[in-house]
């Protein structure tokens, strides 16, 4: 692979993670009109918003099949097209069976596009021979915080949800298009002699040698989906914060993992993905330990910027950890891995609700703190130390590109 072939792989790939993170803050973010435009009773929006993940799942494990036949990049090219066409279908519909049809096609599409995206991003990674997948997580974050701006604004302005969606989906997917043939073209067939690595690496993914990532995932989304669901509930029910107030956590949060991701590769380059992941945990349970006991509303805040410093660093290293544990088989490895993502935010939010409800919410905010922590026992499974990308993978620095 060329220089310029992964240059432009590497850009395009950014892109496709950069229009993921808007698509998803869209949807997101305007739930309630969602609910508003379909009269979903608030008895059944849970249905709704629960089967979205869960169709994602499948749409995971649909990809590692359909990755054996084609590549992943064939897989990425038309699914995120299809994820900004059901994002048009949620907004453009009438009928409960509309939206309905409309997310069920988007959680499909988005797991197929979740597993491709970061299939992509092990294997360029693998290329470069140093840590990139960060860079492509923080286009991600900054997706979302583009996502989320350009919601506040629909809302702000008082636009139907296609009056929304319709100007952003013109504009991403003919970028998104073109860049598909970049990140596809860039690709080269992968050589299938066996490579250094644990047992199972060159060959069948063992689930025993995966479980340690598949928890780690599932923790970190824990974490994640508490911030996104009850940081605004929680700073002002609990901080009492201002209703003005309340929206800021969140877009702190999400500032915070940007900056975080921007620089995290400079950091596994320079102390090894162990260390990150370790320092990365600590500091996430550090911060859900500060809005545990704060006093008030601006510890809270302060706690919630430890949170998107510490949480943003694990996800991608996770990914990564996959690839190099099963470097023969790591398309397999990234798409069973990426069901674990659907598991924490499935379980997250109702777990801090109900703990939160019979207990205090102050309380429920200890338990992701805790299963953070036990990313620390897991940790050694992100590879020995010293390692900027792992053991036997080092390219030489002449051969570095971007």
């Amino acid at each position: 692979m060329t220089e310029a072939g992964l240059r432009h792989g590497r850009a395009s790939l950014g892109l496709s993670f950069g229009v993921q993170g808007v698509a998803f803050a869209l949807l997101v973010t305007r739930i309630p009109a969602i609910q508003d435009q379909y009269g979903i009773s608030d008895g059944l929006l849970p249905v709704f918003l629960a089967a979205v993940p869960i169709l994602a799942g499948a749409g995971s494990v649909a990809t590692e099949k359909v990755v054996a036949r084609v590549r992943p990049g064939v897989v990425l090219r038309w699914s995120q097209p299809l994820v900004l066409l059901a994002l048009i279908g949620v907004g453009a519909g009438r009928e409960m069976w509309h939206v309905a049809v409309a997310l069920g096609v988007f959680g499909l599409a988005v797991g197929a596009l979740d597993a491709s995206m970061n299939m992509l991003g092990v294997s360029l990674q693998r290329a470069y021979g140093r840590s990139i997948m960060l860079g492509f997580h923080a286009a991600y974050s900054l997706g979302g915080i583009a996502g989320a701006s350009l919601a506040w604004a629909g809302a702000r302005w008082e636009l139907s949800l296609l009056g929304s969606y319709l100007p952003v989906v013109l504009l991403l997917l003919p970028a998104a298009l073109v860049g598909s043939w970049w990140y596809t073209a860039g690709e080269e067939p992968e050589e299938k002699e066996e490579e250094p690595g644990p047992v199972g690496a060159g060959g069948a993914v063992s689930f025993r040698l995966l479980l340690p990532l598949c928890l780690v995932m599932s923790f970190a989304y824990i974490g994640d989906s508490t911030v996104s669901n009850w940081s605004a509930k929680y700073l002002q029910d609990v901080l009492g914060g201002s209703e003005q107030l309340a929206t800021v956590p969140y877009n702190v949060y999400m500032v915070t993992t940007l900056l975080g991701r921007a620089v995290g590769d400079l950091g596994v380059r320079r102390f090894g993905a162990v260390a990150v992941v370790r320092g990365g945990s600590l500091l996430a349970a550090g911060g859900f330990a500060v809005v545990a006991v704060a006093p008030g509303a601006w510890v809270g805040m302060l706690g919630f910027t430890m949170l998107g410093f510490g949480l943003c660093v694990i996800v991608p290293q996770t990914f990564a950890a996959a690839g190099r544990m099963f470097p023969g088989n790591s398309d397999a490895a990234v798409a069973r891995l990426n069901i674990f993502n659907y598991v924490g935010f499935l379980v997250g939010s109702p777990l801090v609700g109900a703990l939160g409800d019979a207990w205090s919410y102050r309380g429920a905010m200890l338990v992701p703190m805790v299963l953070v922590l036990a990313t620390l026992v897991y940790a050694r499974a992100f590879g020995p130390e010293p390692a900027r990308y792992g053991g036997g993978h080092e390219r030489p620095h002449t051969a570095d590109v971007g």
